[in-house]
């Protein structure tokens, strides 16, 4: 069994200073297949130095270098492909076609050479000139769902900037963090500016969280953990950015085309297995028209292929971990218990599987509010379906959530439409399922989260603003 017992600092592969190690299982086979050091405090402690003797330069350098440098990440990145999707199957179960993992992440270096080269980062304000700058040492703490999207969504955001980075990836999907870190290497990335050292939240997070040299954390996970996070930065008031978790409503309006609404929710909702904070769990119809749009959801429910990942008919692999599955398990269950009408899907995996962490697509109606499964966040392939009588009722359905990361909405009047847009709370509202993209902020309202990613938006969270007056 291989062990990946380096971390990349300051430049060149060191190894883990302490002999903690943890093991990588195959979520499809649920068979360990390698190892990787933890880190410590001291591995984190010598990896912001170095980042930190790397600072002055780096953060003044020339925007110019700097979109080159953007630029020959993307390049390798494109290059690495088919590694990172390998390495992404084996170590969280990805389908092998589900290439949106790796693309996504070309799309933010590309944003981010874009927003670089229009911005301006010293402009005047009446008789004053308001300079931004780098604010310092980076902490980037990615999870385990999109690892690579959101690895590259943060390092093309504070490289942009003028920050160098401290990664610390999940413990759970560290193989792709470490091809990024080194084809980060081989486009040219200056010693210091890109560190990684793995290891869990309680320790290497905590300490990223909390150190003193480090200017902001970016993180994205659980609102607990999101929680904690904050915590620890506190004590330095350090800057903090959340992306956190989510329960996004679809609002699907009555003169909408309902098929094409339960046919993108299944999609959207159980894109990656249904592990994204963004996927539309709480799909919300008319009680008109309840019947129809469950059978149109069952209708797309059964085009889907759960299976092996390595398989290119499959379209949906297992989940992560023993412990998610384990989770996905208890809320449908809950919502058995609670009385929720179970359209397809259940409990236990997909006929034909008696070992991986598969789970069986499953949809609820008879949803209500208060339900377990309508508040909390699954971050698995359950939608539950709750019915409304009218728009002003669908609208506080949605809002009825803690969380605000994403909404969608779907209709044919476009002006009936954009009002509900307004209304909901939450960071990101897509419209007749339009697709993401990332010149538009991504952050969420309420406990999803605090500050922006992708654009000019995630570049400023790595920026301070300076006010210099008496030069009119």
């Amino acid at each position: 069994m291989k062990h990946y017992g380096k971390f990349y600092i300051d430049g060149a592969w060191v190894d883990a200073l302490g002999n903690d190690s943890f093991a990588l299982v195959n979520p499809a086979t649920e068979e360990a297949f390698a190892t990787i050091a933890l880190g410590s405090i001291d591995d984190v402690d010598r990896a912001v130095s170095a980042a930190s003797r790397a600072f002055p330069k780096f953060g003044q350098s020339p925007p110019r270098d700097r979109i080159d440098l953007l630029t020959n990440i993307a390049a390798e990145v494109e290059r690495r492909e088919g590694d990172i999707m390998s390495a992404l199957t084996q170590e969280m179960g990805c389908p092998t076609g589900l290439k949106q993992h790796v693309r996504s992440g070309v799309a933010a270096f590309r944003q981010a050479i874009e927003t670089l080269r229009e911005y301006r980062f010293e402009t005047r304000l009446g008789e004053n000139i308001i300079r931004r700058e780098a604010i310092g040492v980076a902490g980037l703490i990615t999870p385990w769902n999109w690892p690579v999207q959101l690895i590259c969504n943060k390092l093309a955001s504070a490289f942009a900037a003028g920050c160098p980075v401290v990664l610390k990836p999940s413990e759970y999907t560290p193989l792709s963090a470490l091809l990024i870190a080194e084809l980060v290497h081989d486009a040219g990335a200056p010693p210091g500016t890109f560190n990684l050292v793995n290891g869990d939240g309680p320790t290497v997070g905590h300490a990223i969280s909390a150190h003193e040299d480090i200017g902001v954390v970016s993180f994205t996970g659980s609102t607990r953990a999101g929680i904690m996070v904050a915590e620890a930065a506190s004590s330095s008031v350090k800057r903090v950015a959340q992306e956190l978790g989510g329960k996004s409503p679809n609002i699907v309006l009555p003169d909408a085309d309902l098929r094409a609404a339960a046919a993108f929710n299944v999609t959207r909702g159980f894109s990656n297995s249904g592990q994204s904070c963004h996927s539309p769990t709480r799909l919300l119809v008319h009680e008109d028209q309840l019947d129809e749009v469950l059978g149109y959801l069952v209708e797309a429910v059964d085009k889907l292929h759960v299976g092996d990942p390595s398989s290119p008919h499959t379209t949906h692999g297992p989940v992560v971990n023993r412990a998610q599955f384990e989770r996905i398990q208890h809320y449908i269950n809950a919502g058995i218990a609670e009385g929720a009408r179970l359209v397809c899907g259940g409990p236990g995996r997909p006929d034909g599987f008696e070992r991986g962490f598969y789970i069986r697509p499953t949809i609820f109606s008879n949803v209500c509010r208060d339900m377990t499964i309508a508040r909390e966040e699954i971050f698995g392939m359950v939608t539950s379906v709750l019915t409304y009588r009218t728009v002003d009722e669908a609208v506080e359905l949605a809002n009825d959530t803690p969380y605000g990361l994403g909404a969608y909405v779907f209709s044919k009047d476009r002006k009936k439409a954009l009002d509900v847009c307004r209304e909901v709370k939450a960071g990101r509202v897509f419209f007749n399922g339009a697709p993401a993209n990332t010149e538009a902020p991504m952050g969420g309202y309420k406990k999803s989260g605090n500050g922006r990613e992708m654009g000019v938006y995630g570049m400023e969270e790595y920026l301070e603003i300076k006010a210099i007056m008496g030069f009119a």
